[in-house]
């Protein structure tokens, strides 16, 4: 199978240096028209996004840049139409904008907290609501969120980084609902990869490993046609893996027996992994607990 984007436009935030540059640059050589996101400036001043896009135009692509914040929902909403004013259509949206304020939690301003919180989820959730219409009418789009190792299992310092990167993954789970059946596929990218803001984190023999390059391989398969359903696709060093939610089976006590010692009694039954499943939604854990209710207490059936 070859994926390719012939004919595709896709937006991808933050896309002047790092992750989002390698994202950008794969998508253009599998023939995608691009969207270059990115409000920063390289060392010489210049707009890293316009750099971008040039060096795309220059290889024979279709590129134009956008220096807005993701944090500016008019902003979204105005690349997004000026992208369907140029192309007529949007596909893929690359969700990769982001940044750190790293601190521990007790000594971290709030300040920086709702930072984060707006680049990484709101700014995501702007971009995404900027292209869904589009998406929804011409029933086909791509979107990948970028999550994060922090998100889904913790990572000292990170408060803020950690909760709007779990945020995204509840967005996902949501937006692909509601936009299966207009063939709209959401999912999550959990990449660790040697950049500006992996600099402090890696060693330099971990630097060498984790190329872009070999996260961007993973970001292309979960925006092309062949895309999972809200997969969160990990990615790092040329390892991919993914990260599933499973809810085990549980207990079920009598109205009676509904105390806290109890559950304290029956925590290793709780958290026992033998049974556990993925849910489909929300509704499938109200159902589970229901028909749970209904076989234990015969005054109830």
């Amino acid at each position: 199978m070859s994926i390719t984007f012939d004919g595709q436009v896709a937006i991808v935030t933050g896309a002047g240096n790092g992750l989002g540059r390698s994202h950008a640059l794969a998508l253009a050589k599998r023939g995608a028209k691009l969207v270059i996101n990115d409000p920063a400036r390289n060392a010489d001043g210049k707009s890293a996004a316009e750099d971008v896009a040039a060096l795309i135009i220059a290889e024979g692509g279709e590129a134009i840049a956008n220096t807005d914040s993701v944090a500016d929902f008019s902003a979204m909403e105005a690349m997004a139409a000026k992208a369907l004013s140029k192309w007529g259509r949007i596909d893929v949206l690359v969700n990769n904008a982001g940044l750190l304020r790293d601190k521990s939690f007790a000594n971290m301003d709030m300040a920086d907290f709702r930072t984060v919180v707006d680049v990484h989820l709101m700014g995501s959730t702007y971009c995404t609501k900027a292209v869904w219409a589009a998406m929804r009418e011409q029933r086909y789009g791509r979107i990948a969120m970028t999550t994060s190792a922090s998100g889904l299992y913790g990572s000292f310092g990170q408060a803020n980084y950690s909760a709007a990167k779990m945020g995204l993954v509840g967005l996902m789970n949501t937006l692909h609902l509601e936009g299966a059946k207009y063939d709209i596929r959401v999912n999550c990218l959990a990449p660790i990869a040697s950049t500006a803001m992996t600099e402090q984190i890696l060693d330099e023999s971990q630097h060498v490993a984790m190329t872009t390059e070999s996260v961007s391989a993973a970001l292309v398969y979960l925006v092309s046609g062949e895309a999972p359903f809200r997969t969160v696709l990990c990615a790092g060093a040329g390892s991919y893996a993914a990260t599933r939610i499973y809810e085990t089976e549980g207990i079920f006590l009598e109205p009676q027996d509904q105390t806290p010692e109890n559950v304290a009694a029956g925590i290793e039954a709780i958290l026992d992994p033998e049974g556990q499943k993925g849910l489909a939604d929300g509704g499938e854990q109200a159902r589970k607990f229901a028909e749970k209710f209904l076989a234990g207490t015969p005054s109830a059936s």
